[in-house]
């Protein structure tokens, strides 16, 4: 593994608490470092910008001045007021007079008082003849020293032409050469390097303190992802009901992190919930499958098994088990079709919604043949259902609520499927309830929709039957005696094709005062007309 590739592995899989840490020191490192730089190269600039002042300020003395006249000063002025002199305006100069050749005539140090010795320590000048002194155009510029690491600053002028001593026959020296004024750069880069020392020791004292606090700062700062961290970990050991706490505001990320999360576990709540119950009801449906199934087979093998035995010698019996073998198998038929209309209801729903729900979303399935339908009509003839049933029974047609005369409630449905829905709310409340109860059929349009009611006078429901009453083998009565009721099916069979027709059904029971059951429907509120060419309905909700 390369060096590179290490160093990302190694940085992949750190912390985040690591990682910001480092990030922080490394941007404070980098901004420290940015910083001394700019400081430090801006006071060498102006330190160097004062030695050029003094070498302007020095060169201009002393190219006025003969050598002679500059050593003999240097050698009769003591040294304190020289050395006052030279710190406090020539700045400790190295004064060295070149010919115009560029040959060396006198070196002159101001602190030493007079000649320079050769192997003394001075700058390391190259040949400065008069075309080189040019060249630097009176511009300082930076040499080395001729012993240890010292730098100088060195600037070359020409020397003035200077009248010769009385008693000469010339009047002037055509080319009198040029003068060179150095002075070491020591203080300079002294101050500079003490003050790098001091940036490098600060520095990193300061590097060190902060990120000790970064350290806490940051393992603070992220103490709720710790908490976070937790909660998913109790959340993904199967306690659904943990949520993350709400450790921020609103608006930060944090806060916004957790509002999310936790309407995510919501929904998987939800959804585990809601899947445990379908396995649930799975298993019910299963179990009540088999039990009503098993009931009218049962019936059927224990008779035939009779008639295989010989024990129906009489031709009478022989046609009373045959009626009963068809009566289990009428039965036995009319279960599996409700299973399958079941079926292909969820079938459809499921298509519809793309997934399962515990109660059918609303659907179209194919064999929905919508057409205008009136469910007055369907509500006429469910009177007259009521009656054959049970001709002792009071029976009265209403409008919704019982209210006022019945009314047109025009839908777009199917109205075989809808008869089947009435067929099986009217042989609910006939079946359950006792001889002679009063029913009554209320139909019109409620609130915007149209509305049919089936109404009982009968012992009624509790709350939870109420909440359970559309569940497939659900009984009010847990005896199973079918004297009361049948498999179960017949009011879940009404939910799932009133929600095909996408509408509801709902119940209103109090206990011992009856129960009403509602189908709501779409309002159909332009039909056509004989007159008009056929127009597409229009549902209202």
């Amino acid at each position: 593994m390369t060096r590179p590739r290490r160093v990302r592995t190694l940085w992949a899989r750190a912390s985040l608490r690591s990682r910001v840490l480092v990030l922080a020191v490394a941007l404070l490192a980098a901004g420290f470092t940015a910083f001394a730089l700019v400081t430090g190269n801006a006071l060498r600039g102006y330190m160097q910008d004062r030695v050029d002042s003094q070498l302007r300020a020095a060169a201009q003395v002393f190219a006025v001045l003969p050598p002679t006249v500059a050593e003999t000063g240097a050698e009769r002025r003591p040294p304190t007021a020289l050395a006052d002199f030279s710190t406090d305006v020539l700045g400790n100069p190295v004064i060295t007079y070149v010919a115009a050749d560029g040959t060396v005539e006198s070196s002159i140090d101001s602190l030493a008082g007079g000649k320079r010795a050769r192997d003394a320590q001075g700058p390391a000048l190259s040949r400065l003849d008069a075309a080189a002194v040019a060249a630097h155009g009176g511009r300082p510029f930076t040499v080395d020293g001729t012993t240890g690491d010292a730098r100088w600053r060195v600037i070359a002028v020409p020397r003035a032409a200077r009248a010769l001593l009385p008693g000469t026959t010339a009047t002037a020296v055509a080319d009198p050469g040029s003068v060179v004024v150095a002075t070491s750069m020591e203080q300079v880069d002294g101050t500079v390097g003490r003050m790098w020392q001091n940036y490098r020791n600060t520095g990193l004292a300061l590097l060190a303190v902060l990120a000790v606090a970064g350290w806490f700062a940051v393992r603070s700062g992220l103490g709720p992802l710790s908490r976070v961290e937790r909660t998913a970990a109790e959340i993904a050991g199967g306690d659904l009901s943990r949520r993350v706490p709400e450790l921020a505001g609103p608006n930060t990320e944090l806060g916004r992190l957790a509002r999310a999360l936790n309407g995510m576990l919501v929904q998987l709540e939800t959804a585990f919930a809601a899947r445990a119950e379908s396995e649930a009801r799975m298993s019910r449906f299963v179990a009540d499958a088999s039990h009503e199934l098993r009931t009218p087979l049962a019936g059927i093998k224990g008779l035939t098994d009779l008639y295989r035995m010989g024990a129906l010698p009489e031709r009478e019996d022989v046609d009373a088990t045959m009626a009963r073998i068809a009566r289990e198998s009428e039965r036995l038929t009319r279960l599996v079709e409700d299973m399958l209309l079941l079926a292909r209801l969820d079938e459809q729903a499921l298509k519809a919604t793309g997934k399962p729900a515990v109660r059918p979303a609303p659907a179209s399935p194919p064999d929905l043949d919508l057409a205008p339908t009136d469910l007055r009509t369907l509500a006429a003839d469910a009177l007259h259902d009521v009656r054959a049933l049970d001709p002792a029974r009071t029976v009265t047609l209403t409008g919704p609520a019982g209210h006022g005369p019945p009314a047109s409630a025009p839908s777009l449905a199917d109205e075989a499927r809808l008869r089947q829905v009435v067929t099986n709310l009217v042989g609910n409340a006939v079946t359950h309830t006792p001889a002679g109860t009063p029913v009554r059929i209320g139909v019109g349009i409620a609130d915007g929709h149209a509305v049919l009611e089936v109404a009982d006078e009968g012992p009624g429901l509790t709350p939870g039957q109420s909440n359970r009453i559309f569940e497939r083998f659900y009984r009010a009565d847990a005896s199973r005696n079918r004297a009361t009721g049948g498999a179960g099916l017949g009011l879940s069979i009404v939910h799932s094709l009133v929600s095909a027709h996408a509408g509801h059904v709902e119940v209103d029971s109090v206990l011992g005062r009856g129960a009403t059951f509602r189908v709501v429907l779409r309002l159909l509120t332009d039909q056509p007309t004989r007159t008009s060419p056929p127009q597409p309905p229009v549902l209202q909700d």
